[in-house]
């Protein structure tokens, strides 16, 4: 963990008191901003350890008042700067595939030519990049660079939407309680109980007692993650926290808000209304899948693991600790969509960052609308 220095690529830090988490994406406000260039006035540039440009970056960031370190800790990632018509920004990791997109240039031939022939490819592309691009200038470096003309990126402050969300679920579920949150330079998130609220899970409890099932300490939580890099849009994700571990559930599709032109905080203040009706909807998902019978758990969970993109690593390891609670006797597909959410809790394990398992649930939540049945092959399968 790098929690020291803020500039650092590879810096995340979690919270446990929403105060300081609020406190903490303040203070990241204030030492950022946003600048819109033409994207054919951009150019990259390589910087290696012991170069002119290291001596003068660090010399014009001495004379700024800023930390030296930021220029070396960007010669350990990127070894890349941006350069607009005099002026010379470090470029986080997270912004090289904004810069890309900018550039209009794709393909995983670029990752294995010399860091230079990388950089004059990308500029002979720029030069000729049509529209404005919007700049985010953070801690010390450019950590996106995103469309910039009308219709493009719209920018969403990352404090006012978490201050929204707060005051919006204070007023409307009682107990509302702060669980915890995180941030890396590419996302911010946020996780809140909504105890006080039986009725969200109400008709699910009912569910699971006519299937025979014990409908052990669950808790309603909602988790609400953004970025201003381009990484995700404003979203809104229902949730459940269930038994002893407080395991994770997701309930399928967030409440999205992209950044995209038009998108307004009035938008999220919308979504945020959207929460309990999304709650009755997605618990009516989880529910079905009480009546989805699967003769052959072990392919079926395999084939929507395979399916929905999950490393080979994490499938097989949910799918041994699945056998070892269930076996491989017929079960149902609400039993397999526990266990594939299993993943979640043995990343927490492994100590996996926050912006891994956030993305981790949204594609376990994608379970939720496939076709099990079509998964429910007979046989010994090699996958």
């Amino acid at each position: 963990m790098n929690e020291a220095k803020v500039y650092a690529d590879g810096f995340h830090k979690s919270f446990v008191r929403q105060e300081d988490f609020l406190e903490f994406l303040r203070g990241i406000g204030k030492n950022s901003s946003w600048v819109r260039k033409r994207t054919k006035d951009l150019r990259l540039a390589v910087m290696e350890k012991g170069s002119k440009m290291e001596d003068a970056m660090k010399a014009a960031y001495i004379i700024g008042g800023m930390e030296e370190d930021i220029i070396d800790d960007t010669i350990q990632s990127t070894g890349l700067v941006l350069k607009v018509k005099g002026l010379f920004y470090p470029v986080r990791d997270c912004a090289v595939n904004t810069i890309l997109n900018r550039a209009a240039i794709s393909g995983n031939g670029l990752k294995k030519v010399e860091r230079n022939v990388y950089a004059r490819i990308i500029n002979e592309c720029l030069k000729v990049a049509k529209g404005e691009a919007l700049l985010r200038l953070s801690e010390g470096k450019v950590s996106a660079v995103l469309g910039g003309d009308c219709q493009d990126y719209a920018v969403l402050d990352m404090e006012q939407v978490f201050l929204h969300a707060v005051q919006y679920l204070n007023q409307n579920f009682c107990g509302c309680t702060y669980l915890g949150g995180f941030y890396e330079h590419h996302m911010a998130s946020a996780l809140w109980e909504l105890s006080g609220e039986d009725k969200l899970l109400e008709a699910y409890r009912e569910e699971l007692m006519l299937h025979d099932r014990n409908a052990e300490e669950m808790k309603p939580v909602v988790r609400i993650t953004t970025s201003d890099t381009g990484e995700s849009g404003v979203n809104i994700y229902p949730m459940l926290l269930s038994g002893n571990r407080n395991d994770t559930i997701a309930l399928g599709n967030p409440i999205r808000l992209k950044h995209k032109a038009g998108a307004s905080m009035a938008g999220f203040d919308s979504n945020l209304q959207l929460i309990y009706g999304k709650y009755e909807v997605a618990v009516r998902g989880l529910s079905e899948l009480l009546r989805i019978a699967i003769l052959n758990p072990v392919n079926c969970m395999m084939g929507i693991t395979r399916h929905l993109g999950i490393s080979q690593k994490c499938r097989m390891e949910a799918v041994e600790l699945f056998k070892a609670q269930y076996g491989e006797e017929p079960c149902t597909a609400h039993d397999i969509y526990y266990g594939i959410s299993e993943i979640l809790y043995m990343m927490a394990c492994d100590g996996a960052e926050g912006s891994r398992i956030t993305k981790m649930e949204e594609t376990i939540a994608r379970a939720l609308s496939v076709d099990w049945k079509e998964f429910d092959i007979p046989g010994n399968i090699k996958w």
